[in-house]
């Protein structure tokens, strides 16, 4: 009865569980893992699943309990990719990066509770994290990253939706400065920050931006794309993707094999040497998302079908392939 009454669920004890909203459901969460009276509190997105008002007053009430001395914890661990939540709540933040998982930074957060989300010093530190998980558009002279099968790190395609990444080159070429802050981009967006990251990492692998110090800024291909119509800018895409090894690697099965085509579980197993199962699933569904709009790869969904569109742009012989 305590802990309920310190959660702020003094009331509802004899209420069933249809009874309580997402966000009093993870209070009863909170009271049950407070309950074993635990050195360390261990959170797992807590908040993702709900409604962002639900999830604001849930982040101020933890921050509360936390600063009052009601959470007998010597520590909590939460694991988010909400990069506002973290400096709203954390005293350290550890960033991790992917392929292969790493350690990018441990940053101290020296600001005192309750903060303000608007005050200087936090946009900077939102900034700051942005920034290093972005990183910095680096002139290469080929895209980074393997094929399956080759030596090196095979490295996936962010899972976007063209229409999303098409949303984001048109918003930056709308905007009266030539750079965009990526901190600000999700609530511009109305997406989420991992998204963001995510459409910020496909928009300059396909060169259609540079990223530098958090800012993000449209070359001229993204503008000329932002620019173009419906078929222009299947033409500029279908060129892009042709350097990303991952599609590359298919479009070559495809050329090598009977009739121009594959099984969609021979390509999913194949992937599956390099990827998880999920992840492969994923990878697969961005890889044939991207080609059949750029309209070098067709699915038939009946028979589970990848075959390679007769008139394609990347079906042109080696030699004559577009760099």
């Amino acid at each position: 009865m305590e802990l309920l009454d310190r959660v702020g669920l003094d009331g509802f004890e004899s209420a069933y569980p249809r009874e309580l909203s997402g966000g009093m459901r993870q209070k009863v969460g909170f009271a049950r893992a407070m309950a074993l009276n635990p050195e360390l509190l261990c959170l797992d997105e807590p908040f993702s699943a709900l409604d962002v008002l639900s999830a604001e007053t849930l982040r101020s009430e933890l921050v509360e309990l936390w600063i009052g001395g009601k959470i007998p914890t010597k520590a909590i661990l939460l694991v988010t990719h909400h990069i506002e939540e973290a400096v709203f709540l954390a005293d350290r933040i550890v960033v991790m990066d992917k392929g292969p998982g790493r350690i990018v930074a441990d940053l101290a957060i020296p600001l005192s509770h309750p903060r303000v989300r608007h005050a200087p010093a936090f946009t900077a530190l939102v900034d700051q994290v942005y920034s290093l998980l972005a990183g910095q558009t680096k002139a290469e002279p080929g895209e980074p990253g393997s094929a399956p099968g080759e030596p090196g790190i095979t490295q996936g395609l962010p899972q976007v939706s063209i229409g999303h990444l098409t949303g984001l080159l048109e918003h930056l070429a709308r905007l009266s400065t030539p750079h965009a802050d990526i901190y600000r981009l999700p609530e511009q967006l109305g997406v989420n920050s991992d998204a963001v990251l995510r459409l910020v990492e496909a928009a300059e692998r396909l060169g259609f931006v540079t990223v530098q110090t958090g800012d993000v800024a449209l070359t001229a291909l993204g503008d000329t794309f932002a620019a173009a119509g419906i078929l222009g800018r299947k033409g500029i895409f279908a060129v892009r993707i042709c350097r990303l090894p991952l599609i590359r690697w298919l479009l070559t099965l495809l050329h090598a094999s009977e009739n121009h085509c594959l099984t969609w579980d021979v390509v999913h197993v194949a992937l599956e040497l390099e990827f998880p199962p999920g992840e492969a699933q994923h990878q697969l569904d961005t890889i044939v998302d991207w080609g059949r709009y750029a309209e070098v790869l067709a699915y038939d969904d009946s028979r589970a079908l990848i075959t390679l569109e007769p008139e394609g742009l990347l079906h042109l012989p080696p030699a004559e392939k577009p760099s």
